[in-house]
Formats: C-alpha cells, sequence, structure tokens
C-alpha cells in the first residue's frame, strides 16, 4: 500500500448470507473491534440485509454496499435493484461484476461497464471485480485478461469519477477455494490492472486508484498482502463473516 498516493479499503463481502437479525449482531460485534481503523471499512450485504445493516452502523465508521446493481433506473427486471433504490437508502458502496455474477448468473463485461456507469451517475462507489481463471493463468493470459477485463469495465468513465472507483483484483481459482495468490501474484496482478488504468488515463490517475486484492485474503495472510505495493486492502469473502478475522484484516490495512 501506499497511503501517501491512495485510500486503503478493506471491504466485506458477504454473499448470500446472514438474515437481516444475523446482520445486526454481527456488525455490532464489529464496530468496537474498527473503530479505530486506519483504513477505510465497508461491509457489502445480502439486499435484504440492507436495511438492518445501515441502522446498524449508523453513527459507526462502517460503511455499507451492495453486492449487485442494475444499470437501468426502472423497468421489467425482475428481482433486480436499481441505483436509485440503494442510493435513496443510504448505502454508500456497490460490487460489481464480482467472478460469481459472470460465471453463475451471465454478467459480461459489457454489463458490467453499464452497472458502473449506472452506479457512478447515481453517486454510488463500485468496487469492480476483475480476474482471470485457472485456465487463463495456466495459458499465460492473466495480463491480456486484466488489462482488457479493466478497460472495459471503465469504458466512458471520466478521470473524474473514477475518483469514486475501486477495482477489486479477484483471481478466479482463489476464490472460496482456500488457495491465495501468493503475495507476489496478487501485486503482480494488481499492477496489471494499475498499468491498464495507466495506459487510459495517465500514470498520475493510476497511482491514485484503490486496488484491493480478493483471493481468500484472511487474517492469516492479510499483513504480507497489504504490504505490497499495489495491494491497497482487499475485498473479503468468508473472513468478513467472523468479527474477529475482519477485525484482523482491518488492522493490517491500518498500519
Amino acid at each position: 500500500m501506499n497511503k501517501n498516493l491512495r485510500k486503503a479499503v478493506i471491504a466485506g463481502n458477504w454473499k448470500m448470507n446472514k438474515t437481516p437479525a444475523e446482520a445486526k449482531a454481527l456488525i455490532e460485534e464489529m464496530k468496537p473491534l474498527v473503530a479505530d481503523a486506519g483504513c477505510e471499512v465497508v461491509l457489502c450485504v445480502p439486499f435484504v440485509d440492507l436495511s438492518a445493516a445501515l441502522a446498524a452502523a449508523e453513527g459507526s465508521n462502517i460503511k455499507i454496499g451492495a453486492e449487485n446493481c442494475h444499470w437501468a433506473e426502472s423497468g421489467a427486471y425482475t428481482g433486480e435493484v436499481s441505483t436509485g433504490m440503494l442510493k435513496e437508502m443510504g448505502v454508500e458502496y456497490v460490487v460489481i461484476g464480482h467472478s460469481e455474477r459472470r460465471t453463475y448468473f451471465g454478467e459480461t463485461d459489457q454489463t458490467v461497464n453499464l452497472r458502473t456507469l449506472a452506479a457512478l451517475k447515481a453517486g454510488l462507489k463500485p468496487i469492480v471485480c476483475v480476474g482471470e481463471t485457472l485456465e487463463q493463468r495456466n495459458l499465460g493470459y492473466t495480463e491480456t485478461l486484466l488489462k482488457y477485463q479493466t478497460k472495459m469495465a471503465l469504458t466512458n468513465v471520466s478521470a473524474e469519477d473514477l475518483k469514486n472507483v475501486i477495482i477489486a483484483y479477484e483471481p478466479v481459482w482463489a476464490i472460496g477455494t482456500g488457495v491465495t495468490a501468493t503475495d507476489d501474484q496478487a501485486d503482480e496482478g494488481n499492477g496489471f490492472v494499475r498499468a491498464a488504468i495507466a495506459e487510459a488515463y495517465g500514470e498520475e490517475v493510476a497511482e491514485s486508484v484503490t486496488i484491493q486484492y480478493g483471493g481468500s485474503m484472511n487474517a492469516g495472510n492479510a499483513d504480507a498482502l497489504v504490504a505490497k505495493y499495489h495491494v491497497d486492502g482487499g475485498l473479503i469473502g468468508g473472513a468478513s463473516l467472523k468479527a474477529a478475522d475482519f477485525a484482523t484484516i482491518v488492522k493490517a490495512a491500518s498500519k
């Protein structure tokens, strides 16, 4: 991390876990543990948990985010949620393009871009996920793919709007598998993302963008990962469901 140039952000991605009552209890447990954080702390929770999470986090340093949004303001999109709905609730962040959305629900680079633009238009801060599969890595396509995904996601995003965008490098082969990229692999992947931004916006802009690592970061490996130059925090899955583990990761990013 380089906090002189960009903000460190630890964001939990709860995925499809926790009822509203459980969300409230977990946030109440977390609040005193992360109260003195030296980084931004975000919890991205299921849609049905948002009201409970916002109420529980009120007055604390914990920001609340959603796990997805649609690109249309309204319409016949059964099961989807618009950015306007999220914004009116008080949501600040939204995860876009997570590999599980791409793998299971047909998310594409084009729809990731549409959702990113919609989020920014509504005043939300998108956490845009990019990452390669194990097959793509083994074929030597990591750099090519990460640069392509990054540039596609940021199509028509202005340099000014980019100030409100976080990119999360999540190698698909390290999500929910217990396998973590090595510190150097994480730094390299994040570096490819930063290089793509530099190619599109220039070096100075690229150095200001927060790029998280998101493949099975946990309490045991967080210190080493966030010590890397290009790793500006993490998008945390399973470890964000355990208050003590999440607080340990936040502590690592607060140094």
